[in-house]
């Protein structure tokens, strides 16, 4: 399962990546470590709401987009990265199920 922190971490990077920033360059207009924001995009640590403020005024977005979970849903790389994960760490033979059930979802 896809926690809170991770999809409003991938709505971040989407919303960075659409004003066409590069991460250091959001760090920096709102004055934190860029390792920090790359942990913060991949969900691995939770931003206070003065920073969540500040990355929407920079982005020119409402800070709600943040945690409009749906939206991250339908984003297609926020999908893949979602199945990758489910996927890591499986086995040889779980993988080969997976496949097949792809495979077979797929077939018209």
């Amino acid at each position: 399962m896809i926690t809170a922190a991770a999809q409003f971490g991938a709505l971040v990077r989407a919303s960075r990546k659409a004003n066409g920033l590069k991460a250091w360059q959001l760090a920096e207009r709102v004055d934190i470590d860029a390792k920090h924001l790359g942990r913060i995009e991949r969900g691995e640590k939770q931003p206070s709401f003065e920073l969540i403020i500040a990355l929407a005024q920079v982005l020119n977005v409402s800070p709600s987009k943040f945690f409009d979970f749906e939206l991250a849903n339908s984003d297609p790389r926020v999908l893949r990265n979602q199945i990758n994960r489910l996927l890591k760490g499986k086995n040889k033979e779980q993988l080969q199920r997976a496949r097949e059930v792809l495979k077979n979802l797929f077939q018209y």
